[in-house]
């Protein structure tokens, strides 16, 4: 069946229609969403939610402005960047803890085969107070320097500064 054809039957709220269309994009718009929120148990929930967005948003779609996938893939990538900046994405992110993650790296078989875990958590404990801080923020809770910044209280430029401190400080210690 021509793809023009499936997709005039797909707006005219034909389930079959949906369903093969479906079969046809859901791997591709998985692998998008996968590698914006970096998580499969949340690229699943998002991309339920977006192929129900693009049954109720069928009439939208037009072929004038642009592809069938590319109306697809542009929302899903939408959907993936609002869960990613979410309160609540933020918030699972910011309760991973350094040792828990240390951790999980260290029991990780392949991880820990090919780089012996790189010891990271011997390298990041022999750091200050402040470096562990900033590292624990900035690397291994992924936030910005201004979120940084805000959950510290300090200045952006001293994140930057004690950043780039902390990165040499590192460095020094696993090259010793």
């Amino acid at each position: 069946m021509d793809l023009e054809k499936l997709v005039e039957q797909f707006k005219a709220k034909d389930i079959q229609a949906f369903e093969k269309l479906y079969e046809m994009y859901h791997h591709s718009i998985h692998g998008v969403i996968v590698n914006i929120v970096k998580k499969h148990d949340v690229a699943e929930e998002v991309m339920q939610d977006v192929f129900v967005k693009i049954w109720q948003k069928s009439d939208s779609y037009s072929k004038q402005k642009g592809r069938f996938f590319t109306w697809i893939l542009n929302i899903a990538r939408n959907a993936a960047i609002d869960t990613v900046r979410s309160k609540g994405y933020k918030t699972e992110k910011q309760n991973l803890s350094t040792d828990s993650f240390v951790d999980t790296i260290a029991g990780h078989d392949r991880l820990e085969h090919t780089t012996d875990a790189i010891g990271i958590k011997k390298f990041v404990e022999q750091l200050t107070e402040t470096c562990k801080a900033i590292i624990d923020l900035l690397y291994f809770k992924g936030f910005t320097q201004s979120e940084a910044s805000e959950t510290l209280e300090i200045p952006i430029g001293t994140v930057k500064t004690r950043n780039r401190s902390c990165i040499k400080s590192l460095r020094a210690i696993v090259l010793r």
